[in-house]
């Protein structure tokens, strides 16, 4: 099978200005793929691009095994790719029901029963405001409406940011669930390092706009300070396991 998301020395940036250079990463069906770094490193950028929200400056991307380099957003999407930005991308004047309806298109085969069976806290909330919601509902709610467009890939954009560590250690593992039992890809960016590879099969690490280091979630966890030198900025490319 092809990989559900695969980029080819792929430079990105805002304008004419790179941000991201030479970024070959891949995601395979049922994978969780974690990107990690520093802020500033290009993460969210690598996400916005292979969505189609920022132009590619060179290289290649591909999803689900169809190249979608100068794809819009929306086509993209169609083949198969939903993203779950930073601010989660909810709708807060509308209630849980009316931000999952807005997110299911006519095509999907996933309906709303089927989706809260991975978040059943949300059962009893379906006529709640997205804005009434804690972050962790809230972000549960991003996750669901991601589910509902029956995607065969995810990318998740901080999933974490501003939940407590508790909530987010109940978090994860549902991405892990979700990638088990629906044979999806996840490409995730998270801060919580430690917690993300737990769940993770492989993981990159980014500094700088590039790609330092590559391998198994169990080996990046056991060279903690390989991550903690990446988000530092203090260890030169040369010295990672894995880069080039």
């Amino acid at each position: 099978m092809s990989p559900l998301i695969e980029t080819s020395n792929l430079s990105c940036g805002y304008g004419r200005v790179p941000i991201v250079r030479d970024l070959t990463i891949s995601v395979e069906p049922g994978e969780v793929v974690c990107l990690l770094g520093p802020n500033g490193a290009g993460k969210t950028t690598s996400l916005s691009t292979i969505a189609g929200a920022l132009p590619k400056l060179s290289g290649t991307v591909r999803v689900a095994g169809k190249e979608v380099t100068s794809a819009q957003p929306h086509v993209v999407a169609r083949r198969g790719l939903s993203l779950v930005p930073e601010g989660r991308g909810l709708f807060y004047r509308l209630t849980v029901a009316e931000n999952l309806r807005l997110r299911r298109h006519r095509q999907s085969s996933v309906g709303i029963g089927e989706v809260l069976g991975h978040f059943p806290v949300l059962k009893n909330l379906l006529n709640r405001r997205a804005g009434l919601l804690s972050g962790g509902e809230q972000q549960m709610l991003a996750l669901a409406g991601a589910l509902i467009a029956d995607p065969q890939v995810i990318m998740l954009d901080e999933m974490s940011l501003g939940l407590a560590p508790v909530i987010v250690e109940r978090l994860l593992p549902m991405v892990r669930t979700i990638a088990d039992q629906r044979g999806m890809g996840v490409l995730l960016v998270e801060q919580h390092v430690l917690a993300a590879l737990k769940i993770a099969d492989r993981g990159y690490v980014m500094a700088q706009g590039r790609i330092v280091a590559e391998g198994p979630a169990a080996e990046l966890q056991r060279d903690a300070e390989l991550i903690e030198a990446s988000y530092l900025g203090d260890r030169k490319e040369a010295d990672a396991p894995g880069a080039a």
